[in-house]
């Protein structure tokens, strides 16, 4: 998409490996270093969305959340690595997304955590079930319903690895989130 003459915002991708349980199994079983995947708004990253826990303390607690770099599972998982890429996007697509999410926000106690679509993931057979998501699975939908993302793959087959491979994408930030936070953004290249 050409941006000449277009007002234009950012959206930015969080890739992260906590440490959790759940994510040491899929680095090993996807061979992947990032196996989650947040979507936000803004480089304060204060509001991420995506699903996941829904009580850091409780892994089988899962769902919409909203996530932060400075709490939640990140706090408690204190070695957390991440990679942050912005994403411009025109004025159009920016509110399409934001729509997209306060859609699922509005009905946040409706939705689970896709667990059993993981392994659909896994062995490239989708496992679609009503309300139920897994994090890259709900950052594609909601990339692909806003026109800022085209697929090759439907949403339940759709990995963090593939939505590495968006284009014309800018590194933020890569390394400790624990260093993030704790120097302030300065290895961003925002």
């Amino acid at each position: 998409m050409k941006y000449r003459d277009m007002n234009y915002r950012y959206i930015y991708l969080i890739f992260s490996k906590t440490g959790t349980w759940l994510s040491r199994a899929l680095s090993v079983f996807a061979e992947s270093k990032y196996v989650h995947t947040s979507i936000g708004f803004d480089d304060s990253f204060n509001k991420m969305y995506s699903f996941g826990r829904t009580n850091p303390d409780n892994p089988f607690s899962g769902g919409l959340v909203e996530e932060s770099l400075y709490g939640g599972v990140y706090k408690k998982f204190t070695n957390s690595e991440c990679v942050i890429y912005k994403v411009r996007v025109t004025e159009e697509q920016y509110n399409n997304l934001q729509e997209e999410i306060q859609y699922f926000l509005n009905e946040k106690d409706k939705y689970r955590y896709n667990f059993i679509g993981l392994f659909g993931v896994l062995f490239n057979a989708p496992l679609k079930r009503k309300n139920h998501y897994f994090c890259s699975q709900f950052v594609s939908e909601v990339l692909i319903k806003s026109s800022i993302y085209e697929a090759d793959k439907i949403p339940e087959l759709i990995s963090p690895d593939d939505l590495l491979l968006i284009e014309d994408k800018e590194l933020v930030y890569e390394g400790f989130i624990n260093d993030y936070y704790r120097f302030g953004n300065i290895y961003s290249f925002v």
